[in-house]
């Protein structure tokens, strides 16, 4: 064979040794099992039936939370229910308190119009008794037993000599006694005398000499006039308070 036909052609490997290479692929590489390969509507199903697991896994959980709320629900309708009830037993106390509340601002106004009339007749009692004393004089001083039996004839008799005063009609008296019970010892303070004039213009005359206390001898005998008790203690407290207004007076002049 020439040469030069041959040079450009590759040797061509013998028929033995090709299926001998063949086999070794095929063992080292088999060929997969008969199947048929998965067609596309297999793949759509299983698809869809994961989706449906997955969505009823969701729907499952959905309604858990859902039983869960109905639990709370229930609880807080409950709850409410109570709450309720309480509310209306506290209306109902409150309703009664503001009942309550009314009946007595009803007492304290009726209280407060019968404490303003009791002041009012209070007043007007006081009133009414200082004008029936208005003819009264309290003599302090005057031993026990000096007026003897006849106690109007001692003070018609004594007073103007003791004020030096002469009276024009003479003395003259309603009534006269003693007040309280008779000391036992005579040497007890002696009980005040009250007299009731049957003028008011010699009680006057009497009360608004300013000589000082009358004096019998060696005793001071005092007199003031009859006031009822309220009167009495009003003056007292302002006579205790009088001072303290006369030092005000200098201290600052406002008096």
């Amino acid at each position: 064979m020439p040469r030069g036909k041959t040079a450009g052609k590759a040797p061509c490997k013998p028929a033995r040794q090709l299926l001998f290479s063949e086999a070794l692929r095929q063992q080292k590489y088999p060929a997969p099992a008969d199947s048929p390969p998965p067609s596309h509507d297999t793949m759509s199903d299983n698809t869809q039936g994961a989706s449906m697991d997955r969505i009823l896994q969701e729907i499952s959980a959905v309604g858990r939370k859902l039983e869960g709320m109905d639990t709370a629900m229930s609880a807080l309708t409950a709850e409410t229910r109570s709450m309720r009830l309480e509310i209306a037993g506290f209306q109902s106390q409150i309703s009664g308190l503001d009942h309550r509340v009314a009946a007595v601002e009803s007492q304290v106004v009726l209280q407060t119009d019968r404490d303003q009339e009791l002041l009012y007749l209070r007043s007007k009692l006081t009133d009414l008794e200082d004008r029936s004393r208005r003819n009264n004089i309290r003599f302090l001083g005057f031993p026990e037993g000096i007026e003897g039996t006849d106690i109007l004839s001692y003070l018609r008799d004594t007073l103007p000599k003791l004020a030096d005063i002469t009276f024009d009609p003479p003395l003259e008296f309603q009534r006269a006694h003693r007040l309280g019970l008779k000391r036992q010892n005579g040497q007890d303070r002696p009980r005040p005398i009250i007299a009731c004039f049957l003028r008011h213009g010699q009680v006057r005359q009497l009360l608004q000499r300013r000589q000082g206390p009358l004096r019998l001898g060696p005793l001071e005998i005092r007199l003031s006039a009859d006031f009822s008790k309220e009167t009495a203690d009003q003056r007292r407290a302002f006579l205790s308070f009088r001072p303290r207004l006369r030092h005000l007076d200098v201290k600052f002049g406002l008096f």
